[in-house]
């Protein structure tokens, strides 16, 4: 039995033992409702109070009345808790500000590639002078850029921002992260340059050469260390849901990477098998616990109230963590593997509902009654829209896995949309809201022109709304042509071109989008723009932020 098969059965036969030592904690009472440690998020006194930094004041105001309105109440907020917040945030501001600033850089670079690449789909005679333009290539640059460069970096500094804050401490090693980052990003220069170059480890959302891979790798090593510190360090009582999301991300995405690029070790089906355990695993373990770790407390904090239910957050991180490490084997049915292999990606896949529907079910019970907010507050408005995809593309992707489903989707662009209603709708969309809220309180100034913020996710979420709906039609369609025998496959493909150019159509409203943000990015790091100074937090005026919230 080759190394594959034994790390997955190991893998199966650990998440097995550790669902049942979780079923006996319950039965004995250790995982009890606890509203202390769903509360270590605030202030003392803070809870009732909204907070969006992206709103101006006559907004912010509005928006206070319209949650008062709902039956809380406020109170002020404790002035050393609000202290220590400032001086956590002080901690981190510049590692935040690198990693947010690379990220705002590879999203420009990967929508352009990926919009190119779109467009050579149903016009495949557009730039094909040079090499590094060719369909090949040019998309597997857009993946990097934007999995590895805008994903990965925003992810890196949304956690070394919301950890110390979360923590209640500042970031210990912060110039280590710094360092982290800067090997991460020459990695990932250099990868995309080699992609450019045609040279590639030929496997999807791998692409990048072993040799060059060790520097995202040390980086990684290099970033995990000031977390681990900090969280050592820590001042809190309670660990709440979101550093447990969050911390398991970053040392899973290591020990993934680490794995799946060994050099010489995986070859033939056994390549395939570790392929799609990294490149399922890459969404799941990594884009998915932080991404949802950051719902877990930009939402509750927004509407001022704490979550729902903190066991059903904790029982939504561990069934995560036990059930997705085997769910990309579907991915290989009808390959040359073991039917057991795909049979229990299959099941795993299915049994994903469970922290899905423990998500949705929290933040619908913690939303309830402060749903309205979001008329108000377009950082809210990004998280709503990002949770409510983690739950369709979830449950899409459980359909999918069937093998019934299975055999028309494979191989067509159903697969496509499918990818980017998580790794856009839900994962980019919450990270959009997170920059949005954190930035202000990064760099000490607001964002110039909070009017641009909503055109910005309208741009987004009409475009993916186009993109996903012609994919899936379209991608479904072809696969039915695809199947029947009557039909030659050029018949599968034409059908595809008018989809396709919808894609495209999507795809430019998603980087108009993009050139919005990071123009909005570039013009409040640059202090353009009217200065508003109300729902930033000033070091150099600390008696401004103690008075905001009153």
């Amino acid at each position: 039995m080759d190394s594959a098969i034994l790390s997955l059965l190991g893998a199966f036969l650990l998440s097995i033992i550790g669902l049942f030592v979780f079923i006996w904690s319950s039965g004995k009472g250790l995982l009890v409702e606890n509203p202390k440690a769903a509360s270590v998020i605030f202030a003392h006194g803070e809870i009732g109070q909204v907070d969006d930094p992206a709103l101006p004041d006559a907004a912010q105001d509005s928006m206070q009345r319209a949650a008062i309105e709902g039956g809380d109440q406020t109170h002020p907020a404790d002035a050393v808790d609000l202290q220590d917040r400032i001086a956590s945030d002080q901690s981190s501001a510049f590692p935040v500000f690198m990693f947010i600033a690379f990220a705002c850089f590879w999203l420009m670079l990967g929508s352009i590639a990926g919009l190119t690449s779109s467009i050579k789909l149903h016009q495949p005679d557009w730039l094909t002078e040079q090499a590094w333009l060719t369909f090949g290539r040019i998309r597997s640059v857009h993946l990097t850029a934007v999995l590895y460069g805008w994903i990965t970096n925003a992810a890196l500094g949304m956690m070394l921002w919301l950890l110390p804050r979360l923590l209640r401490t500042h970031l210990h090693g912060a110039i280590w992260a710094m360092l982290g980052g800067a090997l991460i990003n020459m990695g990932i220069a250099a990868a995309i340059g080699a992609i450019s170059a045609g040279w590639t480890d030929g496997m999807e959302y791998l692409e990048i050469p072993w040799q060059i891979a060790i520097l995202i790798f040390v980086g990684f090593a290099l970033v995990i260390l000031p977390v681990l510190f900090t969280l050592v360090n820590r001042k809190v009582e309670h660990l709440y849901v979101s550093v447990w999301y969050m911390v398991a991300a970053l040392l899973w995405i290591a020990l993934l990477f680490l794995v799946a690029k060994l050099p010489g070790v995986h070859t033939g089906v056994q390549q395939a098998t570790t392929n799609w355990w990294y490149g399922h695993n890459v969404l799941g373990l990594w884009f998915t616990p932080v991404s949802v770790g950051a719902i877990y407390y930009f939402l509750p904090k927004i509407i001022g109230r704490p979550v729902r239910s903190y066991n059903l957050s904790i029982l939504g991180f561990w069934t995560l963590a036990f059930f997705y490490g085997q769910v990309g084997g579907h991915h290989l049915i009808g390959g040359p593997v073991p039917g057991w292999l795909t049979t229990l990606s299959i099941v795993q896949s299915m049994m994903m509902v469970i922290p899905v529907v423990a998500f949705s079910i929290n933040m619908g019970g913690t939303l309830k009654g402060r749903m309205h907010l979001a008329r108000y507050s377009p950082t809210l408005r990004f998280m709503m829209f990002g949770g409510l995809m983690y739950f369709a593309s979830s449950v899409q992707g459980s359909l999918e896995a069937l093998r019934s489903i299975n055999q028309v989707t494979h191989f067509t662009h159903f697969t496509v949309a499918h990818a980017h209603l998580g790794a856009y709708a839900f994962v980019t969309m919450v990270l959009f809201g997170a920059i949005y809220f954190m930035m202000p309180r990064v760099l000490n100034w607001e964002w110039p022109y909070p009017k641009l913020i909503t055109l910005h996710f309208w741009l987004s979420a009409i475009g993916i709304a186009i993109y996903f709906i012609g994919l899936t039609y379209g991608g479904w369609l072809q696969g039915v042509a695809m199947l029947d025998a009557a039909k030659p496959f050029m018949d599968s493909v034409t059908l595809t071109l008018p989809y396709l150019k919808w894609r495209s159509v999507g795809g430019s409203l998603m980087v108009l989008g993009h050139i919005i943000f990071v123009g909005h990015f570039l013009a409040m790091a640059l202090r353009f723009g009217p200065t508003r100074t109300g729902a930033a937090l000033f070091w150099q005026n600390n008696q401004r932020e103690l008075a905001h919230g009153k």
